[in-house]
């Protein structure tokens, strides 16, 4: 019963797909080709890209307060506060020294530890090491904070030492 309904209904569907005049088509397609062609403008001259290099990373990070210095404290001519050149270069002293925070401390028979966390993880530090990208050496370490002593320029060609204290993260 149902297959000769769904044989002339198929027969239908046939039937009208079969029609060949397309004379409306045809007519179209002839206006379209008769119109004047339009012109695409062309695509715009872009200037090379010029890289940018940036020049003032061993500067001050504009995100730290600068170092107040009083002219009539100040020593002219010491000069004996310099960064060492040719000391080895410790793994945290390839970080800005806000990007660490104490996080613990640990004590035993060789002595007292800070653990900082930063770099990318937590990591032990002693009294001695050198943390941060100023030259800065860890003087001391309690229970509540790490003192650090950096090596900044004057500005006018020589070094200051400048005191930073880290203080121990609470658990919130």
């Amino acid at each position: 019963m149902r297959t000769p309904l769904l044989l002339c209904l198929l027969t239908g569907v046939l039937v009208g797909c079969g029609s060949s005049d397309t004379s409306d088509l045809q007519a179209f397609m002839d206006e379209t080709r008769a119109k004047p062609r339009g012109s695409i403008e062309p695509l715009p001259q872009f200037r090379a890209y010029e890289p940018f290099t940036y020049a003032a990373a061993a500067l001050r990070s504009p995100f730290q307060a600068p170092v107040r210095i009083d002219p009539t404290v100040r020593q002219r001519g010491t000069g004996n506060i310099k960064p060492d050149v040719n000391r080895p270069k410790q793994f945290l002293e390839g970080f800005n020294i806000e990007t660490f925070s104490m996080v613990g401390i640990l004590a035993n028979a060789s002595g007292r530890y800070a653990l900082v966390n930063g770099a990318g993880g937590v990591h032990r530090v002693k009294v001695g090491d050198y943390l941060g990208r100023n030259d800065g050496r860890i003087t001391k370490i309690t229970d509540g904070e790490i003192d650090v002593i950096e090596i900044v320029p004057d500005g006018e060609g020589g070094w200051l030492e400048r005191p930073r204290t880290i203080t121990l993260k609470e658990k919130t």
